[in-house]
């Protein structure tokens, strides 16, 4: 994350929750980071130098005026006036990382082999709620490469608990035994 996406991310979010609009703002930002992503090409539009910064403001009041906070959108005409657009999904990740922090909330990722079924999804959100005592969020990404069971990545950490890393594990023991 760049240091421009955590200071402007985390302003905002002090900003929305002074007044009480951080998970309407919180959603919104989301929204459209997923559309940016689609459409790289509104961003690189927003940082034109062909086009004057109050065109590209206009750009963002015809687009989002009525539909966005006014936070939100005069957070936008900010980023934009200072050419900092392409920071956006670093914002928004300082964004989310801050309210999550306030709302006793961990975002966790599940690796494994094959999809989690609902029931497996639901006895691990509940497991890790227990014991991290916070709210999980957990999300499923596939790896074919974990053969097997389930790695945990969360809050810059890892509990890799995969058939792949215990054959590493094995591995690793038999490199080093002397015979």
């Amino acid at each position: 994350m760049t240091e421009i996406g955590n200071a402007y991310g985390l302003a905002l979010y002090e900003l929305a929750a002074e007044e009480g609009v951080s998970e309407e703002i919180l959603g919104q930002i989301e929204a459209l980071d997923d559309s940016f992503r689609q459409e790289p090409g509104f961003l690189r539009l927003l940082s034109s130098p062909t086009l004057s910064k109050e065109e590209r403001c206009h750009i963002l009041d015809d687009s989002f005026r009525g539909s966005l906070n006014r936070y939100l959108l005069n957070f936008m005409k900010i980023l934009t006036e200072k050419g900092y657009m392409g920071s956006f999904s670093d914002c928004r990740k300082a964004y989310l990382r801050q309210y999550n922090a306030d709302h006793n909330i961990v975002s966790v990722t599940a690796v494994t082999a094959v999809p989690l079924t609902r029931e497996q999804h639901s006895a691990l959100t509940d497991k890790l709620s227990r014991t991290t005592g916070k709210t999980v969020l957990l999300q499923n990404r596939l790896d074919p490469q974990c053969l097997g069971g389930v790695r945990l990545d969360y809050d810059g950490q890892q509990m890799d608990d995969t058939v792949a890393h215990r054959l590493g594990a094995i591995r690793d023991l038999l490199k080093n035994t002397v015979l």
